[in-house]
């Protein structure tokens, strides 16, 4: 069965039509919950979160966007929803006013690039992290999961002109902190140049 079959007949109570809907999309609605979460128990709570809602909102689904962007949409509500409680309980907010760990992929073998690899991952992790949630959301969903800015403004529902504000304003407050941090000594290009494990997507 195609997707757009397995939908409806998801959508008209079919289980095992959603199972392998499950079965097909598990592993990248995780990856977009643990790449904003940063915690793999917060990324799976998220992801189940996400599915739960698919299931219940299948039968009013209307097919107007494709089911991957409708499912990403409802996969990062759920990582955002939970990253602001989780925030809440801890007492903290984000530095930039608009979890991912990221695995930077060293280009030589040698000890010191393996060192300086392992340090910009983290300072690169840690600078995602002080990102405000739309901007990391924005971000994700551009350099890691490698959706289009029409793809990404169905995804979060707004216009093409706010994805590419949001992206914009989220490479620059990522450049700054890294500059700041003294762990990026120039321009953080739009265009990426650090490669990212578990996915292929770059940063």
């Amino acid at each position: 069965m195609t997707v757009d079959e397995l939908v409806r007949a998801a959508a008209e109570g079919g289980e095992d039509a959603f199972a392998e809907l499950v079965r097909l999309y598990e592993k990248r609605v995780y990856s977009l919950t643990l790449r904003l979460c940063g915690s793999p128990e917060d990324a799976a709570d998220a992801a189940q979160e996400a599915f739960l809602s698919a299931w219940r909102g299948l039968p009013a689904f209307r097919r107007e966007a494709e089911f991957s962007t409708w499912l990403y949409r409802l996969a990062s509500n759920a990582a955002i929803d939970l990253l602001r409680r989780s925030k809440r309980r801890r007492g903290e907010t984000s530095l930039d006013e608009e979890g991912s760990p990221i695995d930077a992929v060293d280009t030589a073998p040698s000890p010191q690039d393996c060192l300086e690899g392992a340090e910009l991952r983290d300072a690169v992790a840690a600078g995602m992290d002080q990102l405000s949630e739309s901007h990391r959301q924005a971000l994700v969903l551009r350099e890691l999961q490698e959706l289009s800015y029409e793809e990404i403004a169905a995804v979060l529902e707004v216009d093409l002109g706010t994805v590419k504000s949001r992206i914009s304003r989220a490479r620059g407050a990522l450049r700054k902190i890294l500059m700041k941090n003294g762990n990026l000594s120039g321009y953080l290009p739009s265009k990426p140049t650090v490669e990212i494990r578990e996915g292929g997507g770059r940063l």
